[in-house]
């Protein structure tokens, strides 16, 4: 028998009373009732009550004991009188009335409660995050997420893939986000890079001829934390495939998704064959490329009615005229809500920064007519126009916006959430997936007002490469496609770019000479010389998808170390200062901050 346990603590069943055990674990709870101490004894796996005797010589001991503190007792499993059992946990039909006890492992004064949930403050979770993982909530979720990966690696060995590691030290390239740089001290002045991603050697696993790879990879980017993204690193499930088009890839990514998310949760899928939606479409119906499905409001263009004689609402028209947009959002019979409804909706946003929100609902008497605030600038023909567009009856409501189309998409994908929220139309029970498809392979930076890429630099653009107009890249569309589950980006991904003289134009569209491109990518440009195959694939991200299943709105609750959104490691103290003899070593001096 081991010394410390001859039974964890959710194993002991009414078919063990009578046995003599040894368990060991941390004290998560106690409760004097004078002649009776209980203590809930807490490990990995589960609780078991115990209980001593005021006789027992242990008694004061573990009365006085500090909770967290790590023990073991040797005792005797006893039956719970049935008005006592406790349903909630596995072992709530027994207890273990203590002989003996020993302490292995003394605990100071707690800085935060292990045996409740409640909130607490994002610094103290944090800086004791050992303790936090003890809390049963997040324990369960890095146990979940361990089972989650577990899984997928078995469901892709049955798929015929591969797992492969990749370098972490590599070189810098412009892959979209910050590189975490790493200085060499055998070579003076040079850095390597942590990995954005696997993307260039992955591909280049394809062109050595493997069929198809994966990786349960981590990446690293110097990013601001956001709820759904840690900063500086996370895990994806990397994977590749060569001799396939974009729908076996779909394929495989639906099969693995749909097992993972029945096998690891009770709420329904919408739909087990994903929707695909184009980029074009899902800006113009849900003003997001991340749509979340279970919303079923959408977002309608009403520009066209603007520049009609019998509409008068000249706030938007002269906005129109200047080149602005009007969308609109339906809302099924609401002519009930109160005042305060629409009035809320609009204050909200303003408060977003945008210029509020006008509204109307249609009412009949003779004729068709618009009740609200800005109703009256709408003769009966428009908002028949608007009805049909919209396909609206009467009693519907209509939101509108107007705005420049970035701004305007924003303010009503975010108009489209709050309402569908207020509405109470959004299915917390269920999952709805898609793949938005045919992105731009180029988009104008704002800023610089240069063409860049707009997603990966190394997907292949649609169409046959003779017949693809580089005269107009705004127009190329691309093999890039991304997954989408309630709202949240799981993974971007694409069909490869594996034609050297086309990745050279397309580069050149973005700025980049031929050198550049030779001195940037070198390995990969190297590879597809030498007789490469088309390939693609995708990565979808492992914290986000275990958020998903854990039923949580932020990343750090799935994450065993997280930092904080600072990207600092409040436990572990990093990143920290060194010593000027590492500097030196590494050939590197400092600046002081002016």
């Amino acid at each position: 028998m081991n010394k410390y346990r001859s039974h964890n603590c959710n194993e002991l069943r009414r078919k063990d009373v009578g046995q003599k055990v040894l368990l060991s674990g941390w004290i998560n709870k106690k409760r004097d009732h004078g002649n009776l101490l209980f203590l809930d004894l807490r490990d990995n796996y589960g609780i078991t009550q115990c209980i001593i005797n005021k006789d027992s010589s242990s008694f004061k001991e573990l009365e006085k004991i500090q909770l967290e503190t790590v023990i073991k007792i040797e005792g005797k499993v006893i039956d719970r009188s049935k008005e006592t059992f406790n349903k909630e946990i596995p072992t709530g039909e027994i207890e273990v009335s203590i002989n003996n006890f020993s302490t292995l492992g003394t605990c100071k004064e707690l800085p935060l409660p292990v045996f409740s949930d409640q909130e607490y403050s994002e610094e103290i979770r944090l800086k004791y995050r050992f303790l936090d993982l003890r809390r049963k909530k997040i324990h369960e979720n890095i146990t979940l997420r361990s089972k989650v990966i577990s899984f997928i690696r078995s469901e892709m060995g049955k798929y015929g893939f591969l797992e492969f590691q990749t370098p972490i030290l590599t070189s810098s390239s412009p892959e979209g986000a910050r590189d975490f740089l790493v200085p060499s001290r055998l070579n003076p002045g040079k850095f390597y890079a942590l990995p954005q991603a696997p993307q260039q050697f992955k591909q280049l696993i394809m062109v050595s001829g493997f069929d198809k790879y994966f990786q349960i990879a981590p990446c690293f980017r110097d990013e601001d934390a956001r709820a759904d993204r840690s900063p500086g690193e996370f895990y994806q499930l990397d994977l590749e495939m060569s001799f396939v088009e974009q729908e076996d890839v779909f394929n495989v990514v639906e099969n693995l998704l749909i097992n993972t998310f029945k096998k690891f949760s009770n709420k329904k899928l919408v739909s087990e064959k994903f929707p695909r939606i184009s980029f074009a479409e899902s800006m113009l119906k849900y003003g997001t490329d991340k749509p979340d499905l279970r919303n079923p409001l959408i977002i309608n263009d009403i520009t066209e009615i603007f520049f009609r004689e019998d509409v008068s609402f000249e706030i938007f028209k002269k906005l129109v005229k200047s080149g602005s947009k009007v969308r609109c959002i339906k809302t099924n019979d609401t002519k009930n809500k109160p005042r305060s409804f629409f009035d809320g909706i609009d204050k909200w946003a303003k408060e977003q920064g945008a210029s509020g929100l006008a509204y109307f609902t249609f009412e009949e008497d003779d004729k068709i007519f618009a009740k609200g605030p800005v109703g009256k600038f709408f003769s009966e023909e428009a908002l028949k126009e608007i009805m049909k567009i919209t396909h609206a009856e009467v009693g519907d409501s209509i939101f509108l916006a107007c705005d420049k189309q970035g701004n305007l998409e924003k303010i009503t994908s975010m108009a489209r959430e709050k309402i569908g929220r207020n509405l109470n139309l959004i299915d917390e029970n269920t999952f709805a997936f898609c793949w938005i498809v045919d992105y731009p392979m180029f988009e104008l930076n704002d800023q610089t007002k240069k063409i860049q890429f707009s997603h990966n630099p190394f997907s292949m653009p649609q169409g046959e490469k003779d017949k693809i107009n580089f005269g107009n890249p705004l127009e190329i569309l691309a093999y890039q496609y991304d997954i989408v589950c309630n709202g949240i980006e799981l993974s971007s991904g694409a069909i490869r770019n594996h034609i050297p003289e086309l990745m050279y134009k397309l580069f050149a569209i973005a700025g980049y000479d031929r050198k550049q491109v030779d001195e940037k990518f070198s390995g990969m440009i190297n590879a597809l010389s030498f007789g490469a195959p088309p390939h693609g694939g995708i990565a979808p991200g492992i914290d986000r998808i275990v958020m998903l299943l854990a039923n949580e709105k932020n990343i750090r609750e799935v994450t065993m170390f997280p930092m904080n959104q600072n990207a600092q490691d409040l436990m572990m103290n990093a990143p920290s200062e060194i010593s000027d003899y590492q500097l030196k070593e590494l050939n590197l001096s400092l600046k002081s901050k002016k």
